[in-house]
């Protein structure tokens, strides 16, 4: 039988998962490296089980981000606009190959690569992008090549913050301004995907003796979450996370050498 997630890991995850969202780390690689690294049993879940868990933790992250960011939320012209732009790409190629990629590009080592490529894409772009455009300037143009950075973040590792600031400063926003556009845009992904698999995971139901678990992490999402969008708005440095990446990425390759040399 598949051991029960416990309430103490599931905390601990969804306190990393709110800073780890909002800032161009990949919440998606903590929520799998961590565990794998501190040797917990979450790889052993049930599949479906962490995948509600999962779905649990973007829920309560989801609900932050309303509450957190409701003074950057307008409803205009411009916002749809990028909205709709923005949300275009990750839906079309999250249908097509979000199995395929979850499948094969799912585990630690590959994970490990996604956090270095994803490096070395935010890190060039920060270098050679222009800057002075403001989000107010942003376009359809802009929206779609978000859009497309959002849709690049579902290879594990390479975050969507990480790709869509990426994205924002190759289009000629400075950091705050990119920064502004990625949480914008992150939104409607994020809720939707949210509720679409929610809606899904609901009619299979939650194994009752994890409800307090599923209830842990998301809370912990829901706080951390809050917690750090003051913080990130004043992000206007990318070098220092690019570095993290690559020594957490370091760590996980020579963990995974070691594993496969015994």
């Amino acid at each position: 039988m598949p051991p029960p997630l416990r309430p103490r890991h599931a905390l601990v995850l969804g306190a990393l998962h709110g800073p780890t969202e909002l800032l161009p780390v990949s919440s998606s690689a903590h929520t799998t490296l961590v565990p794998w690294l501190l040797g917990w049993p979450y790889s052993e879940l049930d599949a479906e089980v962490r995948k509600a868990f999962e779905v649990a933790l973007h829920a309560g992250t989801a609900a932050a981000l309303l509450v957190g960011l409701r003074d950057e939320i307008a409803i205009d012209r411009s916002s749809v606009l990028l909205a709709a732009g923005s949300v275009v790409p990750p839906a079309v190629v999250g249908y097509v190959l979000e199995r395929p990629i979850q499948r094969r590009l799912g585990t630690p080592a590959t994970i490990a690569v996604g956090l270095l490529l994803g490096s070395v894409v935010l890190v060039a772009a920060d270098h050679f992008g222009a800057t002075g455009r403001r989000r107010e300037e942003a376009s359809l143009g802009d929206a779609l090549a978000l859009g497309v950075g959002q849709a690049c973040a579902l290879v594990p590792g390479t975050s969507r913050s990480g790709m869509t600031l990426a994205a924002a400063r190759l289009r000629g926003f400075d950091r705050v301004e990119a920064g502004a556009l990625s949480r914008r845009v992150a939104l409607p992904v994020i809720v939707g995907a949210t509720a679409l698999k929610g809606v899904r995971l609901a009619r299979r139901g939650v194994p009752g003796p994890m409800m307090w678990a599923f209830a842990a992490g998301m809370g912990a999402a829901f706080a951390s979450t809050l917690g750090s969008v003051r913080v990130v708005r004043t992000v206007d440095a990318f070098t220092p996370y690019a570095a993290y990446r690559a020594l957490l990425a370091g760590a996980v390759l020579r963990r995974a050498w070691q594993t496969r040399s015994r």
